[in-house]
């Protein structure tokens, strides 16, 4: 139980948000899967229980690694503490106490461990970071940390021996200017998406799972209420991995809506929900999606489409087919969505400037 100068201090940074589920009978949206909550009598009480339960169970399967301590030091600094991202270990995957942890969810972990020899720990990501700002006990933007986790994720890919090549997906960042920090909205090429899978699988026709992180700046000091309701929109995407974002010093990872409220966790297997009103989020943030295969990346296509159609003019970010001016948007069949293996045209790797 945190103590009322803990508890004065976490209001200050994530402000006074309640805790434990909305007394609300609007749906909950968790990366992608949607829980029904109503309110009734008898048999629909107890239909209402087994959905918040399944709630519950979901939300505190999810794995996050932040604030730990007492790790070895990172690089040359006396640094001991600090907060990880997190890694998803399939979305129907559930945490279950009563049973022993499975091989594969512990090779998970330990790609996350608090030292140099595992992947992706806080070190590594540090080293990746370097040439985009990122250094211990300092505070950096969501575009420098995507940028970061691609950089980590090349190296790793080329250090993975066939042990570990089924954790390895490839990933890229959707982003519309050279530093990520200039608002605007992003533009998801296909031809470019396509060109990342085919240099990570190194020419095999097997599509691989990517990774699709997209930094955004939503507003000056908060989030226009114009982009509102198309971030709700995105945790209904089954690809959805929601949010990284918070406030200045306090970062947040957000796996749910309800209303105009997100969900964050703030801990290991936290079963302790927050609720955080959307608005009141810091303005520069990361949008996250996992898309397994090939049909999901269209699906995925089609569905940021048909949001970004939807948004009033005001969409996070835009899906086209290739960089050619005529060519800007893709059609909702998946079948527009196929593109050449060969990429013709400038390399547009060269448009990313190191901060």
């Amino acid at each position: 139980m945190a103590s009322g100068a803990i508890r004065r201090f976490q209001d200050r940074v994530l402000g006074p948000s309640r805790t434990g589920i909305s007394s609300s009978t609007s749906e909950i949206w968790l990366l992608g899967v949607c829980y029904k909550i109503s309110e009734g009598e008898s048999s629909e009480e107890a239909d209402a229980g087994r959905v918040l339960a399944a709630f519950r169970q979901d939300f505190s399967s999810l794995i996050l690694m932040t604030y730990r301590r007492g790790f070895e030091p990172i690089g040359d600094t006396t640094y001991t503490s600090d907060a990880l991202l997190f890694q998803r270990l399939g979305r129907s995957w559930r945490k279950k106490d009563s049973e022993p942890a499975d091989e594969k969810y512990l090779e998970i972990l330990e790609l996350f461990g608090d030292t140099e020899a595992s992947a992706f720990s806080i070190h590594n990501l540090i080293l990746a970071g370097e040439s985009y700002g990122l250094a211990a006990g300092s505070w950096v933007g969501p575009y420098a940390v995507c940028r970061s986790w691609e950089s980590l994720a090349r190296k790793n890919k080329e250090e993975t021996d066939d042990k570990h090549k089924s954790f390895s997906m490839a990933v890229h960042i959707v982003s519309g200017s050279e530093d990520g920090e200039r608002g605007g909205a992003p533009i998801l090429c296909i031809e470019d998406v396509t060109k990342t899978c085919l240099e990570f699988s190194e020419g095999e026709t097997e599509w691989p799972p990517i990774l699709l992180l997209v930094p955004l700046v939503l507003g000056l000091d908060r989030v226009n209420p114009r982009y509102i309701p198309s971030l709700i929109a995105t945790f209904t995407f089954p690809q959805s991995l929601g949010i990284l974002g918070g406030k200045p010093g306090a970062s947040t990872y957000i796996v749910g809506v309800q209303e105009d409220k997100d969900v964050d966790t703030s801990s290991y297997h936290c079963n302790t929900l927050r609720y955080v009103p959307l608005e009141s989020l810091d303005p520069s943030l990361a949008l996250g999606f996992y898309c397994q295969h090939k049909d999901d990346f269209d699906d995925f296509c089609i569905r940021a489409t048909k949001l970004a159609g939807d948004s009033n003019g005001a969409p996070l970010f835009t899906v086209t087919q290739s960089h050619r001016r005529n060519d800007c948007g893709i059609a909702e069949t998946s079948s527009s969505t196929e593109t050449s293996t060969e990429i013709s045209g400038e390399e547009h790797e060269d448009d990313w400037q190191l901060l």
